[in-house]
C-alpha cells in the first residue's frame, strides 16, 4: 500500500494588511458618493461575517499547523462520516426472505443473508444496498453562487436526458393522441345511438300499454337533460308524440284525502296511479318546455312542443299554461315562432269543440291585456287572429214547452165519467205513469249525453259569446283610441312629419275586425266608434290615405249592418273622400283601399245630392288624366255609375257657350274647394272626357267615349263591369293583359304613308323591322297557356254541369218511384181495412 496522496486545497488570496482605524483617511468626496448611493452598498450590511470569520481562522489555523496535520484531520473527519452513514443504512436494510436467495458463507463458517434498502426506486422494487455509491463531502462549504451555478448544471443534464428519452418516444406519441381521440369519438357516437335506441323503445312501450309502462314515462324527462342538444330535442318530440297519443279525452281530478283513506279495490288503485303518474309527468314536461322556450338554441322545438300540445288536448289539464305561453309568443319577432303560434291560435277559434269555448275567451282576453299592457305596440298578427272567431248570431232562446198545456184537462162532465168509470180512470193513471217515468229516463239520458259531449249549454254559450265579443271590441277600440291620442300628439310636435316606422301596426286589421263584426256591435257604443272614425278619417299627420280611406269604409258598413237602428249623418266621411282623392299618390297608397270607397260610399249609396254627384263626376274625371290605367279606370266607372242615377247631373255632358246648362245656378266652379256641396261643378263641363277618348289604352277610350255620348259599347267586356273593384283587379299592372306594339305599328305605317316626297322609306322599314322584333315569345306562350287553361276548365265546368243535370233527374225519377210505391202502399191498406 503507497502512501496516499495530499488533498490539495485550493486557498483563499491573502487578506491584505491590516491597517489601523486611525489611519484610514476618508475624503469628502467618498463620503458623498457612498451617502448618493447608499442603495447600492446596502448589501454589505446582509453580509454573513461569523461564516467568512470562521472559514478564515481555520484556514490560517492550519497553515500554522502544517499539511500532515490538516491532511490527518480531514481523513478522521471522513472515517467518521462514513462509520455513521453505514450504521444508518443498515438500521434501515431489510433482510430479503430467504426463500427467495440463498446465503453467503465466510471463512469462518458463518452465514450472511442479503440485505434490501428500504428506499424504493422508480420501478417500486427495492434497491439493493450493496451498490450505493458515496456522495463525496466537500471540505470546504460551497457558497450560495457556487450552489446555484451547479444546480443549473444539474438542471441542463437533466433536461438533456428527458430530451433524448422523449426523442425516442416522439413518432409514437401523435399515433397514440391520434387513437385517443378516435375511441373518444366512437365512444359518444355509440352512446348516442343507445339514448336513441332507448328512447324509441320507451316511446313504442308507452304508446302500446300506457297503463302498464306508465313509469317510462319519468325516463324519457330525465333524458330532456341530457349534454347533448340533439338528445333534448328529440326527447322533447318523442314525448309529445306520447302525450298526444295517451292523453285522455276528460280532464284529471286528482283524488282527495278522505277519498284517498277510503278502500278502494286493486283497479281503482291502477287507475289512480296511473292518472297521478301522468299528470305529475306532464306537469314537469310542461315547466321543462317553458324553461327551454328561453333558450335560443331549443326555441322553434319548444314552441312547436307547446302549440302541438295546446292544439291536440286543450281540454286537459294545465291548458291555461299552455295557452299563456303561446299568446306571449304571438307579437314575437321570429317570423316562424308567430306563425305557428298565431295559426294554434286560429286553431282553437275554429275547433270550440275541443274545449267547449273555455279556450277561445280566455285566448281573446289574454290578447286584449297583452295589447293593453303594450300599448298597442304588437305585431298585426296578434289581433288579425280574431278574424277567425265565428260567432251565433241565431242565438234564439228556445220556447219552454208548457207542460200544463200537455196535460189532459178534465172538467165536471169527465171527471163524472171517470168517476162512473174506474177502469178507465186505471188505464189512464197508467198511462201517465208510463209517460212521466219515459220523460224521466229521457232527461237523464240527456243530461248523461251532455256532460259526455262536453257542450255547454244555451245560458252558457250565449254568456261565453257576449264575454267574448266584449273582450274584442275591447280591443278594438282601444286601438282606435290610442290612435287618434298619438295622431293628435304628434300632430302638435312634429308638425306635418311623418315617421318611417309604422307608429300605429294594429289600426289595419282593428278596421277589418270592425268591418266584418259591425253588426254585432252594441247600439250604445256606435256614437263613439262613428266619432273616432270620423276623427281618424281627417287626421293630417301619421296615418297614409289607405288607412283614412279605410276609416270611411268602414263607417259606411257599420251604418248599413244598423241602418234601422241609425241616423247617422255621413256628410263629413264623403267630404274626406272628395279631399283625399287629390292626396292619392299610386306607389304609396293601395289603390285596392280606393276601389273600395268608390264601390261603398258612392256606388252602392242610393241618395245622393245633384251638387254633390256633380262635384265627384268632375273630380273624378280630373282624377282619371292623372294616374295609370288602372285607378282611371275605376273612377271612370264611377263616373258612369253616377250619371246613370242621376240624370240631372248628364248637362255636365253639354258644351254651351257660358257654361253647362245649369250655369245660372252657381257663379262658377271651384276647383280647389273643398265641400264637394260648395264646389259649383254643375256650372263646369267634363271636357276631360275628350282627352281621354285619345288614351293609349284602348278600354279607357273606349268607356270614355261611352260616357261622353252616354251609350256604352256592347262590345267590350269591361264596360259590363257594374264594380270599379273588379275594373281595378282587371287592369291592374299585375293582370294586365294590354299590348301597346299593334297600336304603334299602326301608327308607324300612317307615318309611312304621310312621308314627304325627298324622303327615304327605309327609317319607316327599320322601324317595322324593329317593333317586329320586339314581340315577346315568353309573353305570348303565356299568354296561349291562359287562353287554353280557360277553355280546358270551360270543357271541365260544361261536363260537370251534365253530371249535375243526370243526377237531378235521377232523383227526380227516383222520388216519383218512392211516392208511387207509397200510394199503392195507402190503397191496399184502405182495401185491406174495408174489407
Amino acid at each position: 500500500m503507497g502512501r496516499k496522496k495530499p488533498l490539495k486545497i485550493a486557498l483563499p488570496p491573502a487578506l491584505p494588511p491590516e491597517v489601523p482605524d486611525e489611519d484610514i483617511e476618508v475624503s469628502d468626496e467618498d463620503l458623498e458618493f457612498v451617502n448618493e448611493n447608499v442603495d447600492f452598498a446596502g448589501f454589505l450590511s446582509t453580509l454573513d461575517t461569523h461564516t467568512i470569520d470562521k472559514h478564515v481562522n481555520r484556514v490560517a489555523d492550519a497553515k500554522k499547523v502544517g499539511e500532515d496535520a490538516l491532511e490527518a484531520a480531514y481523513e478522521k473527519r471522513l472515517q467518521k462520516n462514513k462509520k455513521k452513514k453505514d450504521t444508518e443504512e443498515e438500521e434501515k436494510r431489510v433482510e430479503v426472505e430467504r426463500v427467495d436467495a440463498l446465503p453467503v458463507k465466510s471463512l469462518d463458517g458463518k452465514l450472511y443473508y442479503r440485505t434490501l434498502s428500504e428506499k424504493k426506486a422508480d420501478g417500486g422494487e427495492l434497491v439493493d444496498g450493496a451498490g450505493d455509491d458515496q456522495k463525496d463531502i466537500g471540505l470546504v462549504r460551497l457558497t450560495k453562487a457556487e450552489k446555484r451555478a451547479k444546480l443549473k448544471k444539474s438542471k441542463k443534464e437533466a433536461k438533456r436526458l428527458d430530451n433524448e428519452a422523449g426523442g425516442e418516444k416522439g413518432d409514437e406519441a401523435p399515433q397514440a393522441a391520434v387513437l385517443a381521440l378516435i375511441q373518444k369519438d366512437l365512444s359518444a357516437e355509440e352512446i348516442f345511438e343507445s339514448k336513441k335506441q332507448k328512447l324509441a323503445e320507451l316511446g313504442l312501450a308507452l304508446q302500446a300499454d300506457p297503463e302498464a309502462n306508465i313509469k317510462s314515462l319519468k325516463e324519457m324527462i330525465q333524458l330532456c337533460k341530457d349534454p347533448n342538444p340533439i338528445i333534448v330535442k328529440l326527447s322533447l318530440l318523442s314525448l309529445l308524440a306520447v302525450y298526444k297519443s295517451i292523453i285522455p279525452g276528460y280532464r284529471i281530478r286528482l283524488p282527495t284525502e278522505k277519498e284517498l283513506e277510503m278502500k278502494v279495490s286493486k283497479d281503482v288503485k291502477k287507475m289512480r296511479f296511473y292518472e297521478s303518474t301522468l299528470l305529475s309527468t306532464y306537469k314537469g314536461y310542461l315547466q321543462r318546455l317553458v324553461t327551454l322556450e328561453q333558450d335560443p338554441k331549443f326555441q322553434h322545438v319548444a314552441v312547436r312542443c307547446i302549440c302541438a300540445l295546446l292544439d291536440a288536448a286543450p281540454h286537459f289539464n294545465f291548458w291555461q299554461s299552455l295557452l299563456s305561453a303561446v299568446v306571449s309568443s304571438i307579437s314575437s319577432m321570429d317570423d316562424v315562432i308567430r306563425k305557428v303560434s298565431c295559426d294554434t291560435i286560429k286553431s282553437l277559434f275554429m275547433n270550440e269543440g275541443k274545449h267547449g269555448g273555455e279556450a277561445t275567451i280566455e285566448a281573446v282576453r289574454m290578447i286584449a291585456d297583452r295589447v293593453k299592457a303594450l300599448n298597442c305596440q304588437m305585431h298585426p298578427d296578434s289581433i288579425e287572429v280574431f278574424m277567425s272567431l265565428s260567432f251565433d248570431e241565431d242565438l234564439v232562446k228556445p220556447d219552454k214547452v208548457d207542460e200544463d198545456k200537455k196535460k189532459p184537462k178534465y172538467n165536471k162532465n169527465n171527471k163524472r165519467k171517470n168517476a162512473e168509470d174506474p177502469t178507465q180512470v186505471l188505464q189512464n193513471d197508467k198511462k201517465r205513469s208510463r209517460k212521466e217515468m219515459v220523460s224521466k229516463m229521457r232527461e237523464e239520458v240527456a243530461a248523461d249525453f251532455k256532460a259526455a259531449a262536453f257542450t255547454p249549454d244555451f245560458a252558457e254559450k250565449k254568456k261565453m259569446q257576449s264575454e267574448t265579443l266584449s273582450a274584442v271590441f275591447e280591443t278594438y277600440f282601444r286601438v282606435l283610441k290610442h290612435t287618434m291620442h298619438s295622431t293628435t300628439t304628434s300632430s302638435e310636435v312634429n308638425g306635418n312629419s311623418i315617421s318611417a316606422h309604422d307608429p300605429h301596426p294594429l289600426l289595419s286589421p282593428c278596421l277589418n275586425g270592425l268591418g266584418k263584426y259591425s253588426h254585432l256591435i252594441d247600439l250604445d257604443y256606435i256614437g263613439d266608434l262613428m266619432n273616432y272614425l270620423k276623427r281618424l278619417a281627417g287626421a293630417t299627420n301619421g296615418l297614409i290615405i289607405s288607412e283614412r280611406l279605410r276609416c270611411c269604409i268602414i263607417a259606411f258598413r257599420v251604418m248599413r249592418s244598423n241602418l234601422d237602428a241609425l241616423n247617422v249623418d255621413l256628410q263629413g266621411f264623403f267630404v274626406q273622400l272628395y279631399n283625399l282623392l287629390l292626396e292619392y299618390r299610386p306607389g304609396r297608397d293601395h289603390g285596392e283601399v280606393l276601389a273600395e270607397a268608390f264601390k261603398i260610399m258612392l256606388c252602392d249609396d242610393r241618395h245622393h245630392d245633384m251638387q254633390k254627384a256633380a262635384a265627384f263626376v268632375k273630380r273624378l274625371a280630373t282624377f282619371s288624366l292623372c294616374f295609370g290605367s288602372a285607378e282611371s279606370m275605376a273612377a271612370l266607372v264611377t263616373v258612369r255609375h253616377l250619371l246613370l242615377k242621376n240624370v240631372k247631373c248628364r248637362n255636365l255632358l253639354e258644351n254651351d257657350a257660358g257654361g253647362g246648362s245649369v250655369s245660372g245656378i252657381v257663379a262658377r266652379y271651384q276647383p280647389d274647394a273643398t265641400d264637394p256641396n260648395l264646389s259649383g261643378a254643375l256650372a263646369s263641363v267634363l271636357w276631360e272626357l275628350n282627352l281621354l277618348s285619345r288614351h293609349y289604352h284602348p278600354t279607357i277610350s273606349s268607356i270614355a267615349s261611352g260616357i261622353a255620348n252616354m251609350s256604352a259599347a256592347p262590345g267590350q267586356a269591361i264596360l259590363r263591369i257594374n264594380s270599379p273593384q273588379q275594373a281595378y283587379r282587371d287592369l291592374s299592372l299585375e293582370k294586365e293583359a294590354f299590348d301597346l306594339q299593334q297600336d304603334v305599328v299602326k301608327s308607324s305605317n300612317k307615318r309611312k304613308k304621310s312621308l314627304p316626297n325627298g324622303a327615304s322609306a327605309s327609317t319607316s322599314l327599320e322601324t317595322d323591322i324593329a317593333m317586329s322584333d320586339s314581340v315577346d315569345e315568353e309573353e305570348l306562350s303565356r299568354k296561349f297557356c291562359e287562353h287554353f287553361r280557360v277553355l280546358e276548365e270551360m270543357k271541365e265546368n260544361e261536363r260537370a254541369r251534365e253530371e249535375l243535370a243526370r243526377t237531378k233527374v235521377a232523383l227526380q225519377v227516383y222520388e216519383e218511384y218512392k211516392q208511387r210505391r207509397k200510394n199503392k202502399s195507402k190503397k191496399q191498406l184502405k182495401t185491406v181495412v174495408a174489407q
